[in-house]
């Protein structure tokens, strides 16, 4: 099964929680992770809905090794793969991918190992998979019993209303008519039930289970705030809850993030970008900084993040909207896969909505996928402009109830609201009578009754809305458009160099039938900014860090010899849990979480001494 691993003891757990503890480290399953793995272990097909660090994985792994024969594992990008065969191997079992990035002689020698029969788990891409050559492979696998089973990882891939849309994901729904008595597994981050409802249609898994964990990511914090100066704040963020830990910025437009990653290490920090018009080769060298060096944030767009496995990212940043919730809920997810303490942070302003909405508008897609697309990012708006707990309204998206978290800004820093619908009346009032012609920054002057040069040459010094808004600011009065705009009472004329015209979402408001709420935003002090609620996974006060530092100096040291990320070899929650228990013998280090069998014979001796010899 895998090679030179000593056999279990009888467990009670059963042969599942047996390879759990002896090949990967883990004293007990999570959720609903056993259910799943006798689920597809006894030849069942799965449809598994799981938070992005809840353990998908093992999900397939496991069930692989308790199967006679070797497992396909369907995976859409190189790195990710590359990534999950080395944790395997460290953990000794006998893995192996296929793709472009091997030559020649590397991919026939895998291809002979898994013809006879030498590998417990092959991954290989969906365009590999669906050639001659290879089903011709399978075939073989499937005529001498020892085609173990089918995991298609990223399964949101399959669906053409997610940005990660792999048309060749569309062909793996010949597996069941080719290999009808191969039990399939296909497993997504997130995926509302429309995307949901597609993947089981579009992979023939109408009649799989389905396993729908929590969507809840406990550890990751959620803080939403305005534009202004958006590359400064994000600065401050980094270095104020942040600094020099791994991080993804997500910018909208190439140019964008070309311009904040040099930005960025301007001013000390350490930033590359990443998108498609980058070369292929670029891209790669990129990605594999980033998933080797510790402290390195990617400023990218949403090319980036799909099957990055680097558990220790920190945080997840957004510079523009994103296009759905889901989308958000996608990429922030990949902070804190290892279960410690990330952040969620996003920048965000009106002028995004409406950019987004043009993008839909203006798209050759159909009527109907720009109508679901508009109402994904009215949800998001929502989300944008909640004085609630943003983990509820994220979860109440998926249809998950859930407690205020305590955790999010809006918790920790209860937003006041203002009664601005007096505000919002005189406001649409003032684009009615100036035609329906102009842009925000003239109907703030005309309203506050300002006589610029525009306002004398059009007369609307003598319009009834003329100085009725003298009472707000500028500044407030921006956030009324703003949110006039977010919420669709005012509509944006781009032909018209972005003129606003009221909606006829703005009747209700100006009859009197409805009020209209904002936020009241304030300055955080320094110290609100920089408090950070406890979470499952925190470490406790007066942990070693002398001796925390050592251990990852060793691991670094470690990884570089055996040319692979520092993480395969160990995660910094293993790492943590050693310098807190300081572990004196082979047995007590078996019992920390992450060290299986393989890893505790690898490496054993080496974290012992560094225990011991550390005060």
């Amino acid at each position: 099964m895998f090679a030179d691993t000593p056999s279990p003891p009888p467990a009670t757990g059963g042969r599942a929680q047996q390879v759990l503890a002896h090949v990967f480290g883990y004293s007990a399953f999570r959720g609903e992770q056993q259910a799943i793995v006798e689920h597809v272990a006894a030849g069942s097909d799965a449809l598994v809905l799981m938070p992005t660090g809840g353990g998908k994985s093992l999900c397939y792994q496991i069930p692989a090794l308790l199967r006679e024969g070797t497992a396909i594992v369907v995976s859409p990008l190189i790195a990710l793969m590359q990534d999950q065969v080395s944790a395997l191997v460290e953990a000794g079992v006998r893995a192996a991918f296929l793709n472009s990035s091997q030559d020649a002689d590397t991919a026939r020698a895998v291809e002979r190992a898994a013809y006879v029969g030498e590998l417990d788990l092959l991954y290989v891409a969906p365009e590999r998979l669906m050639t001659p050559r290879f089903l011709d492979q399978l075939d073989h696998l499937r005529d001498t019993g020892r085609l173990a089973l089918f995991a298609i990882d990223e399964a949101h891939c399959v669906s053409q209303w997610g940005h990660d849309f792999r048309p060749e994901y569309l062909q793996l729904s010949i597996l069941p008519e080719r290999y009808p008595a191969i039990p399939r597994i296909a497993l997504t981050a997130t995926a509302d039930r429309q995307t949901r409802e597609e993947i089981a249609r579009r992979l023939n898994l109408t009649h799989a289970r389905r396993f729908i964990s929590s969507f809840d990511r406990p550890n990751i914090r959620y803080t939403i705030v305005d534009k202004d100066d958006p590359r400064r704040q994000l600065l401050a963020f980094i270095r104020e809850e942040c600094p020099g830990q791994a991080g993804i910025v997500y910018c909208l437009s190439r140019r964008k993030v070309e311009e904040t990653a040099a930005w960025l290490c301007e001013h000390g920090v350490n930033a590359l970008p990443y998108h498609a018009g980058m070369t292929q080769e670029l891209r790669a060298g990129h990605q594999t900084r980033f998933l080797r060096e510790d402290g390195l944030v990617m400023v990218a767009t949403i090319a980036f993040g799909m099957g990055i496995d680097k558990p220790d990212v920190r945080f997840v940043a957004h510079l523009d909207l994103p296009r759905s919730i889901e989308g958000y809920y996608q990429e922030t997810g990949r902070a804190g896969r290892d279960g410690l303490a990330a952040q969620a942070w996003m920048a965000w302003g009106a002028q995004d909505v409406v950019q987004q909405r043009r993008m839909i508008d203006e798209s050759e897609a159909s009527e109907e996928f720009k109508r679901l697309a508009r109402n994904r990012l009215e949800v998001l708006v929502g989300l944008v402009e909640a004085t609630t707990c943003r983990r509820q309204h994220l979860l109440a998206y998926f249809g998950e109830d859930s407690a205020p978290c305590g955790n999010c800004d809006n918790c920790l820093s209860p937003p006041q609201t203002w009664d601005a619908t007096e505000a919002a009346r005189k406001a649409l009032s003032c684009v009615y009578r100036t035609g329906q012609r102009y842009g925000a920054g003239h109907l703030i002057d005309v309203l506050r009754g300002e006589l610029t040069d525009k306002v004398v040459e059009r007369g609307h010094q003598d319009i009834t809305t003329f100085g009725i808004g003298s009472e707000l600011d500028e500044k407030r009065w921006r956030t009324v458009f703003r949110q006039l705009v977010a919420r669709e009472l005012v509509a944006v004329d781009h032909e018209r160099y972005n003129a606003l015209r009221l909606t006829d979402a703005a009747r209700p408001l100006l009859r009197g039938e409805t009020g209209f709420h904002l936020r009241l935003e304030r300055e955080r002090s320094r110290s609100r900014s920089r408090r950070r609620a406890a979470t499952p996974m925190d470490i406790p006060g007066g942990i070693p860090t002398t001796l925390f530092d050592r251990l990852r100096a060793w691991r670094a040291a470690t990884a570089k010899e055996r040319n692979v990320p520092a993480y395969v070899v160990f995660q910094d929650a293993t790492l943590r849990e050693i310098a807190i228990a300081r572990p004196r013998s082979q047995g007590e280090l078996a019992g920390i979480s992450g060290i299986g069998d393989r890893k505790r014979e690898a490496y054993g001796d080496a974290i012992l001494e560094i225990v011991a010899t550390t005060g």
